[in-house]
């Protein structure tokens, strides 16, 4: 098992598939990463040797915002909005949906469980 920014890569995967078990890498930046540093995209995590991983977690550290401090990252940019009581930020704060969805009906997944209502029975 390769440790790449804190996470266990899953040997027997293909590079650019392993590469996106860690957060903030998509199958476009481990494409890059791979093209950058000239490894083939159909090679197993296992048979990349030690250098090439140490290759691949000097150029994520170099480039790229991954794992716990993209999540911070996130998390702190969330918590500008609500400090500055935008309109996102208030529905960031009330956990309604953000980016303008209807809430009449639906936006169950933002909104939680439906909460019964007394005397509405049918």
């Amino acid at each position: 098992m390769a440790r790449i920014a804190g996470v266990n890569i899953p040997t027997n995967k293909r590079v650019i598939i392993a590469l996106t078990y860690i957060h903030g890498i998509g199958r476009k930046t481990a494409v890059d990463i791979a093209d950058k540093l000239g490894i083939d995209h159909s090679r197993r995590v296992q048979d990349l040797s030690d250098a090439e991983v140490l290759q691949i977690r000097e150029a994520i550290d170099a480039d790229h915002t991954v794992e716990g401090d993209l999540r911070r990252e996130t998390a702190m940019n969330i918590k500008r909005l609500m400090d500055l009581a935008c309109y996102r930020g208030l529905r960031h704060r009330k956990g309604l949906p953000v980016r303008g969805q209807r809430t009449h009906t639906n936006a169950r997944t933002r909104k939680g469980k439906a909460k019964p209502i007394a005397g509405k029975k049918k």
